[in-house]
């Protein structure tokens, strides 16, 4: 039988696909053509059926789907370390929303993503959700790069940087919107802020867009405590019955943190099919509270993990951030069960592709899909011996021992180093950022 023909193969001690669940296969192989996966399968079937243009051999590595990050503010990368130590609603209203009014703009956010894709990529994360400001610029990068990307446009009652009122950012948004709903690597959302920004009039507006169009909707909800104390005694219902009963609720919806929830609001998920995207580590950082995910596992709600901003996290590390989900689930449940290593995995890549609209293209190593791919590097001392390898990315690994990265079959990252950007030069104008705006800070 005559080998078939493909452009890349790589042969790993392990690959983890995600799907089927629970799976590890040893001395696999990933076979990928056009930049989708043609195959998975034990490596000397793979060697027999295949003839590779190029072959790649990692001998130590477990190979699994790139990581998903489902929520992030990218830009903010170059406000790291800038504001710490401070509860969400004093680090917002008084260090973060001033500088974005001074400092974002076009180049900005242009840089600050650049920074942000390079951070994500070097820790094995491919696909990524970003609401921030100047969305065009955000989507014109990751296209350039080649990441895939859901790009949601902020939706707020007040001025922001690239646009004056919400009805300019709606009218911005959509534009942005005709232009990229043919790209296999960008899908333009909606990004009403939170319940305490924007108001009934432009949630319902969003809603019946959204529903118009098909297009998500990512909103964060119930984040603190005091987000739902202010709520009821605002309109006299949580936000999550708010938003529930203006329709923004569905399956193409996304609600970011959800540290407080009830018997309620987990019917309303469950009614609704909305997604929840867990950021514990920002959760933790900002003392928000905790999101039940072991509850909401259980419960049958999708949860996805993001990582929020690098302003209030301070990194952009998928595999430090499943970690602390796994642990964190296991404490808030008072129960060690809670929360599998193949669960947390599970979290961080299929989860977040179902939550964004793309499980039928990225998630899991399976025929079809983009080869959206991952190695990480399991032969250094401090990860040994090697007994069950979905425990060690769940609680072992650092984004550090990632070694290789692939989007769509195009190698991004490889022995630990980015293909595509220039370093130098980046490290450049992050430094320009750097010194303007503590400059500034300092004068002041």
């Amino acid at each position: 039988m005559a080998q078939e023909s493909v452009d890349l193969l790589i042969n790993a001690r392990w690959v983890i696909p995600v799907r089927p669940a629970g799976v590890v296969l040893e001395n696999a192989s990933v076979a990928v053509s056009e930049g989708k996966i043609v195959g998975v399968c034990d490596a000397a079937e793979a060697t027999a059926r295949f003839a590779a243009k190029e072959t790649v051999d990692l001998p130590n590595h477990v190979v699994a789907p790139g990581l998903i990050n489902t929520h992030g503010h990218l830009a903010m990368s170059l406000f790291r370390g800038m504001a710490d130590d401070l509860p969400l609603m004093e680090w917002l209203s008084h260090h973060i929303w001033p500088a974005e009014g001074k400092w974002v703009s076009d180049q900005f956010v242009r840089d600050g993503s650049k920074l942000a894709m390079a951070e994500m990529l070097l820790g094995g994360t491919t696909t990524f959700s970003d609401m921030y400001f100047y969305p065009d610029a955000v989507a014109e990068e990751a296209t350039r790069l080649g990441m895939r990307c859901q790009i949601v446009f902020p939706v707020i009652d007040f001025p922001v940087p690239g646009a004056a009122t919400a009805e300019e950012s709606i009218h911005k948004g959509l534009a942005l919107h005709d232009e990229y709903k043919h790209s296999d690597l960008v899908r333009i959302g909606f990004g009403p802020h939170a319940p305490y920004t924007v108001s009934d009039d432009k949630f319902e507006q969003v809603v019946t867009l959204a529903n118009q169009l098909d297009m998500p909707v990512q909103v964060h909800l119930h984040e603190t405590a005091g987000e739902v104390e202010e709520g009821l005694e605002k309109t006299g219902k949580r936000p999550t019955e708010r938003l529930y009963e203006l329709g923004l609720l569905t399956p193409n919806t996304q609600c970011v943190h959800m540290t407080q929830i009830n018997d309620r609001d987990l019917e309303i998920l469950l009614e609704t099919g909305a997604h929840v995207v867990h950021c514990p580590e920002s959760n933790l950082k900002l003392a928000s509270g905790f999101c039940p995910l072991d509850r909401l596992l259980k419960a049958g709600v999708n949860v996805a993990l993001g990582t929020d901003g690098a302003a209030s996290n301070n990194d952009l590390d998928m595999l430090g951030e499943l970690q602390t989900a796994a642990m964190l689930a296991k404490a808030v449940a008072q129960d060690a069960a809670a929360v599998s290593a193949f669960q947390a995995l599970e979290i961080a890549t299929i989860n977040g592709a179902k939550a964004l609209g793309m499980e039928s293209v990225t998630g899991s190593l399976e025929a079809g899909k983009w080869a959206d791919i991952m190695a990480v590097d399991l032969s250094g001392i401090e990860v040994q011996p090697v007994y069950h390898v979905a425990s060690h990315l769940a609680y072992s690994t650092k984004s550090s021992q990632v070694s290789h990265v692939w989007t769509s079959g195009v190698a991004q990252v490889k022995e630990q180093k980015l293909l595509n950007m220039d370093v130098r030069e980046l490290r450049a104008k992050v430094d320009a950022w750097r010194e303007r705006i503590a400059n500034t800070a300092e004068a002041n």
